[in-house]
């Protein structure tokens, strides 16, 4: 039986995300192949061992994983995971971890790296597949460059905003390249957290600060009346895309809310209702974007169709998608024919599979 870490919970604004993620994946892990080790990251950035003898009423219960204060977890080089008990220090056993971390410091490619450092196989993007897919703006920048069609887009840094003389430059460019509507959006974050969508000019600064106040770089897009249309794909060098399914929100956009709050918040339609055409150009798209930001494990590429020419349009790829009850990846897989207990343990195949492949470079002459 192999001893799996689930690392979940994170310092990022979609901590409580994470919680919910998690506590699908315990609830659908085979437990005659895997048997479970909780460590929790608390929003301090602590890691905290849970205590299993908390797993048996965690396994029954519904709702989020608890995150409790425990034994604090550090990542060694070459060493593993440890456990500060005092100021002792023991190895927490254990075979490979599946971190399930939302957003900064968990998607980043940050844990990927501790991860890396520590000899330990996870699930999931290695270290520059999981700093691209974050970054909203290097991400396109790559799709762009392998001929992929992208929303366009404006990065926006504090410094446009520092002088009356650059925030009018910023706020005259913004205006001529797009018009309005546009949407504002940190450039490294998720979840549509310190995302706004900005009617007219007076309201454009303060989305640009409370975008920029989630990270240093923000996202300016026009907007575009589209079908908001996700796919999911899971793979190492030979990833498969799944058919992919349509978000119907009933918000004024998929925000934050409608995607965890409101149980109303949004319809998913899976399959997608669209041309068999259009599916196949989405999954192929969906696969050209995965490689060209160099994922791996298994990742959710969002999509818009607009409306008036057809045009499928690449918007963004989160590299651990959502895992919840409600969350589209797993839907989309259980649809193209992998259900969930499947699902997780292909990405726990995936993950062996990747690092046994690295075990085999050379690192020293």
């Amino acid at each position: 039986m192999k001893r799996l870490v689930i690392l979940y919970g994170g310092k990022s604004g979609e901590h409580e995300v994470s919680l919910m993620s998690g506590a699908s994946i315990l609830r659908h892990l085979d437990l005659a192949r895997y048997s479970p080790i909780l460590v929790g990251i608390a929003k301090d950035g602590t890691w905290n061992l849970q205590d299993p003898k908390l797993l048996p009423t965690t396994l029954a219960a519904r709702g989020p994983l608890p995150l409790l204060p425990g034994k604090t977890v550090l990542s060694s080089p070459s060493k593993g995971l440890l456990v500060q008990d005092g100021g002792v220090l023991t190895a927490l056993e254990c075979d490979l971890v599946f971190p399930v971390l939302h957003g900064s410091f968990g998607e980043d490619g940050t844990v990927q790296g501790c991860l890396e450092v520590a000899g330990l196989p996870y699930v999931g993007a290695q270290v520059l597949g999981s700093a691209l897919g974050m970054d909203k703006e290097k991400s396109k920048e790559l799709w762009l460059r392998a001929g992929l069609p992208v929303v366009p887009y404006l990065a926006v840094r504090g410094s446009d905003l520092a002088s009356t003389a650059a925030w009018e430059a910023l706020r005259r460019k913004i205006d001529a390249r797009f018009g309005w509507p546009v949407f504002v959006k940190p450039a490294c974050s998720g979840s549509s957290v310190g995302s706004s969508k900005v009617a007219g000019p007076s309201e454009l600064r303060p989305a640009l600060e409370e975008a920029l106040a989630w990270d240093e770089k923000a996202m300016v897009e026009p907007f575009v009346s589209a079908r908001e249309i996700e796919c999911a794909v899971l793979g190492n060098a030979d990833p498969v895309a799944f058919p992919p399914g349509e978000i119907i929100t009933s918000h004024e956009f998929y925000d934050y809310d409608a995607k965890y709050l409101d149980p109303e918040g949004a319809l998913l339609e899976i399959p997608a209702r669209i041309g068999k055409q259009q599916a196949e150009r989405v999954r192929s798209v969906a696969i050209a974007a995965f490689k060209a930001c160099e994922a791996c494990g298994m990742a959710r590429v969002d999509f818009f169709i607009d409306k008036r020419t057809g045009e499928v349009l690449l918007n963004e790829l989160n590299t651990i998608p959502g895992f919840t009850h409600i969350s589209m990846y797993p839907k989309m897989c259980e649809a193209g024919g992998l259900g969930y207990p499947k699902l997780i343990e292909k990405l726990l195949e995936l993950a062996l599979e990747r690092h046994e492949a690295r075990a085999r470079l050379r690192y020293s002459r």
